[in-house]
C-alpha cells in the first residue's frame, strides 16, 4: 500500500505521496473540468444538462478524450447516484493511479437538475434576517446535493448588490456588507457542516469573487470602479468571513475587472488577498468563460493558450468549462515543457486539488449509496424548511388597514400575470412535481365560503421569442409565459364583480436572473396600466410582487392599500403569501435592498457616503423604501437603551421590545453604528447587529448586542485598519429609516 492509499495518513501526506507519483499529464488533469452530460448516450429530455439514470457513457469518446489521465472535475451531469458511480468507476478504473473525479452543480437555492426541493432565492434569505434559518437551508441544500451523488456546489453567490439595473441581484443576499456576511458564515457552515467527508455535506465554493455587484451601467460583466477602501470596506468581507468563519475551501473568480485589475489573472486578488491573506484551502476557479475574457473583452493577452498561462500563473488554479478539456491539459502541458508555466506552481494547484478530495473521502468512499437519496429529496424537513423560508422573506411594505384579508369577504379577484404562476426565479432546477399557485393556495385556504376568480391580464412579457437559456445554461426556468393573452378588459370586469382585488405581478426570468439586466425598473409590460385600471374600480386593492431586483413601485404605492414584497419564494412560496393575505401570522421580513423612487434615481442604497445634494430638480434622490424596511399587522414599542462600554474596543448594547398590538409577530431589531469624528469620509450609519425575535402579544423582551474591534474598525486615510478614538451615535430600530433610540459611546 501506497501512503495516498492509506486512510490513517493525513490529507496532507497523501496528497503529497500521491502527486510525487504523478506524470505531467495526470497533473494537468486535475485542472480540467468536462461536461458529464456530452458522453452520456442517454440525456434527460426534460433538462439539458441533466441525464437520464439508466445512461451509459461512451466509453471510447471518453478514452480518446482523456486516456488515463483521469479528470479533475465533472459538471453538467444531474441526475440519481446511479451514473456518477458509473463514470467514476470508469475513471477510477481507467487511470493508472485512480484518482476519482469531484462531481460538481449549480445550488444556489437548492441543487439544479429534475429533483430537489426549490427553496426561496437567496435575496429572500437576506430579506430574513435570519442567519439560523439560513444555515438551515444550507444544510438541506448540502444533505440533498450529495445525497444525489456531487460534491461541491457552485454557490454561495457573496456579491454585494447595489447596482439596481443588474440582473442577478436576486443570486445575492442584497445590498449590505454586514448582513450579507452574517448570511455568508450561515449558509457555508450549513452546507459544509464542518466535515465535508459527511455524507450530507459539501463543498461551497462563494462567487463571484470579488466585486461583481457593482458592474458599471448595470450589465452582467461589466468592469466595478472601485478604489481600494471601498473594496476592502464593502466588498472583500463577505468573501473573507464565507471563508473564515464559513470554512469555504473555494471560491469562483469574477469575469470582470476591478479598477481595470481583471479579476481573472490579478496576482494581488487570487494571491496576496486569497491565499496568503484569507488563507484558502482549497482552489479558484474561472466562472464560465472567463479566462478567454482576458484575450475577448479585456485584451490582455493575443491568444487563448497566453489566457490560460496568464491566469495559472498569476493564481487561478482550474477552470471551470472555459474550454474543452482536451485543449486546456495539452495547453498546460505545453507551458510547463515550454517554462512559461512553472512545475512549481502546477504542483500547488495539483495539492490544492488533491488534499480536497482526500478530505471529501474520495479515495476511500468514492461511490454514492443509489437509493438513500430517495428519502432525502424534497423530504418533509426540506420542504417545512422551504415553506419557513417564504414566509419569514415576505415583506409589507404598505397596508392602509386592507390586510388581512376581511373574514366577511364573499369574493376575491386574484388578477396578474403571477396570480396563476408562481415564479420561483433563475438558477433553479426544472422541477417535475407542480408548483402551487396563489390561486391554488387561496382557494384551498378559502374553501367554498369565499369565492376566488381568477384573470391574468396581462403577460410580463410578450416577446415568446426570447430565450429561456443564458449561455448555455437551464438555470433560468419560466413557465406559462407563452400562454399568457392580453385579458385586460376581463379582468377587470371581473375584479369590478369582486369585494377585494389582488394583484400578483413582478418579474419572471426574462426581466431578472443572469444576463437579464434592466434600465427600466418599473413592472414590465403592461402591468401598471392594468393596476391603474384595477385601482381606478375604487376596490380595496393588494399587490402582490414576485420579483428579483429593486423596482419602482412610486406608482403603485399611491394607488395600491396594500404591497407585500415575496421575491421568489421557492416552491411553497405561493402558500406563504396565501397565509399572510389572510392574516394566519404577521409578516416580518425586512428589505435587504432599498427601493428606487424611480429608474433614473439610483443608486440610493442606504450606505451611500455623504456630501452629495439630497435632491434633483425631479425630488429627493434617496430611496423610497430603503434597507431594513417592513411593516407589521402588530405593533413594537422600543425602550430603554443600554450601551456599556466592557473593554477598550468592546461595548454591550440592551434595549427592550415589546410587542404592543394585539397580534403575535416576529420584529427584526436592527443597530447601526455612526462614526461622527473620522479621518476618511464613511457613510451616516452602517449596520453592525440585528436580532430577529418572536413576541406575543403584549410580551416584552431585552435585546443585547455585542460590539468590537471589528464593529468599530475603518480603513484610514493611509489604508490601515483601525478604530480611531473618538464618538459614536449608537442607533437602533425597526430599519435604516426607521429609528427608535438612540445612545453614543466614546472610544
Amino acid at each position: 500500500m501506497f501512503d495516498y492509499q492509506n486512510p490513517a495518513l493525513s490529507a496532507e501526506r497523501r496528497a503529497a505521496d500521491l502527486l510525487a507519483r504523478m506524470t505531467l499529464a495526470e497533473k494537468a488533469a486535475q485542472t480540467c473540468m468536462m461536461r458529464g452530460v456530452e458522453y452520456a448516450t442517454k440525456p434527460d429530455p426534460r433538462q439539458h444538462c441533466s441525464v437520464e439514470e439508466d445512461t451509459e457513457f461512451d466509453r471510447e469518446k471518453l478514452w480518446a478524450d482523456f486516456g488515463g489521465d483521469g479528470i479533475g472535475f465533472i459538471h453538467d451531469m444531474y441526475s440519481t447516484p446511479v451514473p456518477f458511480n458509473k463514470i467514476q468507476r470508469y475513471f477510477i478504473e481507467h487511470s493508472r493511479l485512480g484518482i476519482p473525479a469531484i462531481f460538481t452543480g449549480e445550488a444556489l437555492h437548492g441543487i439544479s437538475g429534475v429533483r430537489g426541493t426549490v427553496f426561496p432565492t437567496p435575496v429572500n434569505f437576506g430579506a430574513t434576517f435570519d442567519p439560523e434559518l439560513v444555515k438551515e437551508i444550507g444544510a438541506a441544500i448540502g444533505r440533498e446535493t450529495r445525497a444525489l451523488g456531487m460534491h461541491e456546489i457552485l454557490a454561495p453567490n457573496l456579491d454585494v448588490a447595489r447596482e439596481s439595473r443588474w440582473g442577478r441581484i436576486e443570486e445575492t443576499f442584497g445590498e449590505d456588507t454586514y448582513l450579507s456576511s452574517r448570511m455568508a458564515a450561515a449558509i457555508i457552515q450549513g452546507e459544509q457542516k464542518g466535515d465535508i467527508s459527511r455524507p450530507d455535506a459539501v463543498i461551497a465554493e462563494p462567487k463571484h469573487y470579488c466585486v461583481h455587484g457593482i458592474a458599471e451601467g448595470g450589465t452582467n460583466c461589466s468592469p466595478a470602479r472601485a478604489g481600494r477602501r471601498e473594496v476592502e470596506s464593502c466588498y472583500l468581507p463577505v468573501f473573507e468571513a464565507g471563508i473564515r468563519e464559513g470554512g469555504a475551501y473555494n471560491v469562483m473568480v469574477s469575469y470582470n475587472c476591478v479598477d481595470g485589475d481583471p479579476l481573472m489573472a490579478s496576482e494581488w486578488y487570487l494571491k496576496d488577498v486569497l491565499k496568503d491573506r484569507f488563507q484558502l484551502k482549497g482552489y479558484s476557479r474561472s466562472d464560465w468563460g472567463g479566462v478567454g475574457r482576458l484575450k475577448d473583452a479585456h485584451h490582455l493577452v493575443a491568444t487563448d493558450k497566453d489566457a490560460v498561462c496568464l491566469a495559472m500563473r498569476n493564481g487561478l488554479d482550474v477552470q471551470g468549462c472555459d474550454y474543452d478539456p482536451t485543449f486546456w491539459k495539452q495547453t498546460v502541458i505545453d507551458l510547463v515543457e515550454e517554462g512559461r508555466l512553472s512545475m512549481e506552481r502546477l504542483d500547488d494547484i495539483v495539492t490544492r486539488v488533491l488534499r480536497v478530495k482526500f478530505e471529501l473521502g474520495l479515495f476511500d468512499q468514492p461511490y454514492t449509496d443509489e437509493r438513500a437519496w430517495e428519502g432525502i429529496i424534497r423530504c418533509e424537513e426540506h420542504r417545512a424548511v422551504s415553506h419557513r423560508a417564504a414566509r419569514e422573506s415576505l415583506v409589507l411594505l404598505k397596508n392602509d388597514g386592507v390586510l388581512p384579508l376581511k373574514k366577511d369577504l364573499k369574493s376575491v379577484a386574484l388578477i396578474g400575470p403571477s396570480s396563476a404562476a408562481q415564479k420561483i426565479g433563475g438558477y433553479s432546477s426544472t422541477p417535475q412535481f407542480p408548483i402551487p399557485s396563489l390561486f391554488d393556495g387561496l382557494k384551498a385556504k378559502l374553501g367554498g365560503d369565499v369565492t376566488v376568480r381568477q384573470c391574468n391580464g396581462c403577460a410580463i412579457t410578450y416577446d415568446k421569442k426570447q430565450p429561456r437559456i443564458v449561455d448555455g445554461q437551464p438555470h433560468l426556468y419560466s413557465e406559462g409565459e407563452d400562454e399568457i393573452a392580453d385579458e385586460m378588459e376581463e379582468a377587470l370586469a371581473i375584479a369590478s364583480s369582486c369585494d377585494a382585488v389582488v394583484f400578483v405581478g413582478g418579474d419572471n426570468t426574462i426581466t431578472s436572473g443572469e444576463g437579464h439586466d434592466r434600465c427600466e425598473l418599473t413592472l414590465n409590460g403592461r402591468q401598471r396600466e392594468l393596476i391603474e385600471k384595477l385601482a381606478a374600480l375604487g376596490k380595496p386593492l393588494i399587490l402582490v410582487v414576485e420579483n428579483g431586483k429593486p423596482l419602482d413601485l412610486s406608482r403603485e404605492n399611491e394607488v395600491c392599500g396594500a404591497i407585500l414584497m415575496a421575491f421568489f419564494g421557492g416552491e411553497s412560496g405561493a402558500r406563504a403569501i396565501a397565509e399572510a393575505l389572510l392574516g394566519e401570522f404577521s409578516p416580518a421580513g425586512r428589505l435587504p435592498l432599498s427601493l428606487p423612487r424611480s429608474s433614473t434615481r439610483i443608486p440610493c442604497y442606504y450606505s451611500m457616503l455623504p456630501g452629495g445634494a439630497p435632491n434633483f430638480l425631479e425630488g429627493p434622490k434617496n430611496a423610497l423604501f430603503p434597507f431594513g424596511y417592513g411593516l407589521s399587522y402588530t405593533q413594537f414599542e422600543y425602550s430603554a437603551l443600554d450601551v456599556r462600554k466592557t473593554g477598550t474596543f468592546d461595548a454591550v448594547v440592551t434595549c427592550k421590545v415589546k410587542n404592543t398590538g394585539a397580534m403575535d409577530g416576529d420584529e427584526v431589531v436592527q443597530l447601526y453604528l455612526d462614526d461622527t469624528e473620522s479621518s476618511v469620509v464613511t457613510p451616516p450609519m452602517l449596520l453592525k447587529g440585528f436580532r430577529r425575535i418572536h413576541l406575543k402579544a403584549g410580551e416584552e423582551r431585552t435585546v443585547t448586542f455585542l460590539l468590537d474591534y471589528d464593529s468599530f474598525k475603518l480603513m484610514d486615510i493611509r489604508y490601515r485598519w483601525t478604530v480611531e478614538p473618538g464618538r459614536f451615535r449608537v442607533l437602533v430600530g425597526a430599519g435604516s429609516r426607521d429609528i427608535r433610540l438612540e445612545g453614543e459611546i466614546v472610544l
